[in-house]
């Protein structure tokens, strides 16, 4: 069934698979699932499309490790969460980033969503991280807007992609110059959201907001 979703998936026009991310299971998934789940989603993506792991733990030894078995099946890009529960300082996120990004030659977008974890990447420390040459975005899902408008301004003129992780904001994000969104509603409805993006491209604005403004009912399921 993993396979027929990552055709599913690919078929529906998606730019990237992302394994293990928090509207899923991969939190609660021991260390033999995740390599087996990785590892029949990447030969079944065959290299259609990236994929994303989703290897952050909360201690940096535990993502460098995962972030290496990530590597070794043949993922494309990390996606690393915030570390949870320990309250941590903006420096302590810096060097957690940094350390992983050293350790394991991969592109890494870093993944924000303090109601979570209880960490909140600033934008500052976000604008520090993409110096680092192999971390090459972030992904937020704080829900504030100004938040990302924020990582925009941190990031401009770097090689940096601001992605949106509130699937009500990727079109104003787009608008905005960041890059995207990685989208959550995408599990159900990946045409749809495909097409947000197209339409912003080809500079169907209108259309791209009523693609937008359409997921609305089914935002509203997640909420009971």
């Amino acid at each position: 069934e993993l396979r027929n979703q990552v055709n599913r998936q690919i078929k529906g026009g998606v730019h990237g698979l992302f394994p293990f991310g928090t509207n899923g299971e991969g939190y609660i998934l021991s260390e033999a699932e995740k390599e087996q789940v990785l590892s029949i989603v990447i030969d079944e993506t065959k290299g259609r499309v990236p994929v994303y792991a989703g290897t952050g733990c909360i201690s940096t030894r535990d993502t460098i490790r995962q972030s290496g078995m990530a590597k070794s099946l043949g993922a494309d890009v990390l996606s690393i969460i915030t570390p949870s529960f320990a309250a941590a300082s903006q420096n302590e996120l810096y060097e957690h980033y940094r350390a992983v990004a050293e350790a394991v030659d991969l592109p890494i977008v870093m993944y924000n969503i303090p109601a979570h974890t209880g960490a909140a990447l600033a934008p500052a420390t976000v604008g520090k991280l993409a110096d680092i040459k192999n971390i090459a975005g972030v992904k937020d899902s704080s829900g504030n807007f100004n938040n990302i408008l924020q990582y925009i301004d941190a990031t401009k003129g770097k090689d940096f992609a601001v992605l949106s992780g509130n699937d009500a904001l990727i079109l104003y994000t787009l608008m905005a110059g960041g890059k995207g969104g990685i989208t959550a509603i995408a599990n159900i409805l990946p045409e749809i959201m495909v097409s947000i993006y197209q339409k912003y491209l080809a500079g169907d604005i209108e259309g791209a907001k009523e693609a937008q403004s359409s997921i609305a009912p089914i935002r509203d399921c997640f909420k009971y």
